[in-house]
C-alpha cells in the first residue's frame, strides 16, 4: 500500500496536468510576441519591479 501511495505521489508529481490541452489563440499571440521582442533585445521587466508591484520585498 505504501508503495502504490508513493508511486501515486511520483505522477502525480511529474506529469503535465496541461498536456494535451490547446493554448486560447489570444495567448499564443501573446506568447510570440514576447518571444520576438526578447529575441530583438527587447528586456522585460526585472523581477525587483514584479515584487515591488505585488508589495513584496526583494
Amino acid at each position: 500500500m505504501l508503495q502504490e501511495t508513493v508511486a501515486e505521489t511520483l505522477h502525480t508529481l511529474l506529469t503535465d496536468p496541461d498536456e494535451g490541452k490547446e493554448l486560447k489563440p489570444e495567448l499564443k499571440q501573446q506568447l510570440l510576441n514576447s518571444l520576438k521582442r526578447t529575441q530583438a533585445g527587447e528586456r522585460g521587466v526585472s523581477a525587483e519591479e514584479v515584487a515591488r508591484k505585488l508589495g513584496l520585498s526583494w
